[in-house]
């Protein structure tokens, strides 16, 4: 009967005799970047490895999502590996499309690499029937909570519900089976070393917002139009009077952007478009800061006798992870890297559709460098390939292999003890509820 040790080693052999090739597929999906809900290509290419590596699998989940499955030897609870299929937006960096400005400025294209990597070794012949339960593999859609307008669109048509995959997913029952996760993120942070424990995020809200005004001649008449834009710029200045009330341990973030400003200089704005997220440590402190915005939306419409449309749309529930499952991950990088190239942050001010999954079952989110730049930036390059894919995919496959082995006893151990915040049932619901629409005006 193998060991642990030799499981883990007959993995990472895999992994290492496949390490080109990963490498290769990373890059590829870096050279063809895809915002969320459009990932096509990319998840073709997924299909086709899943295919070509004899993996059952499934696809079109919300849209573009894949969901891959190998059964071990033995009965057990069912572990979901996850990698995002989908870019950002950013036209200035040096992989962008220049034609859509899709750029992977936060290192999605190597956590498909990872997931890869990890299935690639642990389903081995000599690995797999040693193992207890099942290992799912998703490629999961729109992490990055972008192009607010055309996804609402998406939902309005009715090709999805929820504007993030993972929820997507959750939706859709695709997490109904899963009993624990995990995913891996690159990191260019100097202070998360080389393999990076995490702790909680926070959650978010997004919100659609639009301020109608009466349009009229800027430079004859601007006396009978109502300056819609004027209402916009007295929303924000009154939403940035709020920061002094925001608790510091709440880590609330509120940063709105105009996408409209009026229709021509020589014409008082009637049509201005505003998005923002409301983010924060907790429901409770999103709850108060949404509260907040929207009173100051609507003094900004008031001001100046426009009207506001407010649509609030719901985002990401704040994360946690599972203290048992970070420790076994810790024994692995200080196990891969050495310890004095493992840190741990407590807490990150982003957010993440993983904290949706955090909220139904026990998962980490941990982290691994070979990037550098500003992450969403123009200037976040992956590096170092052999440690932000290689080293990430021995790192996941060594996990579950310490969860998934001796009959599962740890895995099992780990979701006896885990306490959910909500159902998934539970969650679409709570989820429909944050879901709003209201129009003020003052006439």
């Amino acid at each position: 009967m193998p060991t642990v040790a030799d499981l883990k080693d007959r993995a990472f052999a895999e992994i290492d005799q496949r390490a080109d090739e990963l490498v290769r597929l990373s890059q590829q999906i870096l050279a063809d970047p895809e915002p969320g809900f459009r990932e096509f290509k990319t998840a073709a290419l997924v299909g086709e490895k899943f295919a070509a590596m004899g993996v059952p699998f499934r696809s079109g989940l919300g849209m573009t999502g894949l969901r891959g499955e190998i059964i071990g030897g033995r009965e057990g609870p069912t572990m979901a590996i996850i990698g995002e299929l989908d870019s950002l937006i950013v036209n200035e960096h040096p992989h962008a499309n220049p034609a859509t400005g899709a750029a992977h400025a936060c290192g999605h294209h190597c956590q498909i690499g990872m997931i890869l990597g990890a299935t690639m070794g642990l389903m081995q012949e000599n690995v797999l029937p040693h193992l207890s339960g099942r290992i799912v593999a998703m490629a999961v859609p729109a992490e990055e909570y972008i192009e607010i307008e055309y996804r609402d669109g998406l939902r309005r048509d009715g090709k999805i519900e929820f504007l993030g995959g993972k929820p997507e997913f959750i939706r859709l029952g695709e997490f109904d089976d899963v009993h624990l996760a995990m995913m891996m993120h690159t990191t260019s942070t100097p202070q998360e070393r080389q393999l990076c424990l995490s702790g909680t995020n926070n959650g978010t809200l997004a919100k659609k917002i639009q301020f109608v005004g009466k349009g009229a001649h800027a430079g004859g008449s601007p006396h009978l139009g109502i300056n819609a834009l004027n209402a916009a710029t007295l929303a924000m200045s009154a939403i940035h009077f709020n920061r002094e009330t925001f608790l510091d341990n709440d880590t609330v973030r509120v940063h709105p952007i105009i996408t409209k400003g009026g229709e021509a200089v020589s014409a008082v704005p009637a049509d201005v478009r505003m998005e923002t997220f409301v983010r924060g440590r907790t429901l409770e402190a999103i709850m108060d800061a949404n509260a907040k915005v929207d009173r100051a939306l609507r003094a900004g419409a008031m001001a100046v006798g426009a009207t506001v449309n407010i649509q609030t749309i719901p985002g990401y529930l704040p994360m946690t992870q599972d203290d048992r499952m970070q420790n076994i991950f810790r024994a692995n990088a200080e196990a891969l890297v050495g310890s004095e190239n493992v840190a741990q942050i407590q807490h990150r001010t982003g957010s993440t559709d993983m904290g949706d999954v955090s909220n139904l079952m026990p998962v980490i989110h941990p982290y691994v460098g070979g990037a550098a730049g500003i992450g969403h930036g123009a200037d976040y390059v992956v590096h170092d390939y052999q440690l932000a894919v290689i080293t990430a995919a021995k790192a996941m496959a060594a996990t579950v292999i310490d969860l998934m082995a001796d009959g599962a006893a740890a895995a099992s151990q780990v979701v006896a003890n885990h306490r959910p915040e909500m159902t998934a049932r539970e969650y679409v619901s709570f989820m429909r509820t944050l879901a709003a629409e209201e129009t003020y005006t003052d006439a």
